[in-house]
């Protein structure tokens, strides 16, 4: 499991230096973002996975990597979302954004090792494909909680579902990188 830590840390070093470097572009306008929208960009990345995953003609140069890290980013962003809500005006300077950016991650990540622990690493045999579907259900999921204004009865929050999409797209991306 050692191995899978420092992987998932290498994975998410990459995605906190774009989402660095994308603050520093766009400053923090993502704040005025409600979380059906943050949640709609997630699906529009994991539906071009799948289309990458099932098309052998590409017209567009870009892999499955950037795709996985813009999910990982936009999820963290839906998690700071759903904890600070969402603003009229952007607020946030890169060093706050990367504050709550660093949360949202360590406690993801915490979650991540719980699970694997328990699951005893099982998604190192799963295919990159199958951890797509499991992202793209868990994003029915959520649209599903989010036109239930949030309510649920047996089922998990929001920001479960989330977490488990950015702990997904990081196992994807190890497997990518391998």
């Amino acid at each position: 499991m050692q191995d899978t830590s420092k992987q998932y840390d290498a994975v998410m070093n990459e995605c906190r230096s774009l989402y660095i470097k994308k603050m520093s572009d766009y400053g923090s306008a993502w704040r005025i973002l409600r979380l059906p929208s943050l949640t709609d960009q997630i699906f529009i990345k994991a539906q071009r996975i799948r289309q990458l995953q099932e098309n052998v003609v590409r017209k567009v140069d870009e892999g499955e990597k950037s795709e996985f890290i813009g999910i990982i980013n936009y999820a963290i962003m839906a998690l700071i979302q759903l904890e600070s809500g969402v603003v009229e005006t952007p607020d946030l300077n890169t060093e706050e954004a990367t504050i709550l950016y660093d949360k949202h991650l360590k406690v993801t990540k915490e979650l991540m090792l719980n699970k694997n622990h328990d699951y005893g690493e099982v998604w190192r045999e799963m295919r990159v494909s199958s951890l797509t579907d499991l992202i793209l259900q868990k994003l029915l999921r959520v649209k599903s909680i989010e036109d239930n204004k949030g309510k649920t009865i047996v089922s998990e929050g929001i920001d479960a579902n989330y977490q488990d999409m950015i702990n997904y797209a990081a196992f994807a991306m190890i497997h990518l990188d391998a």
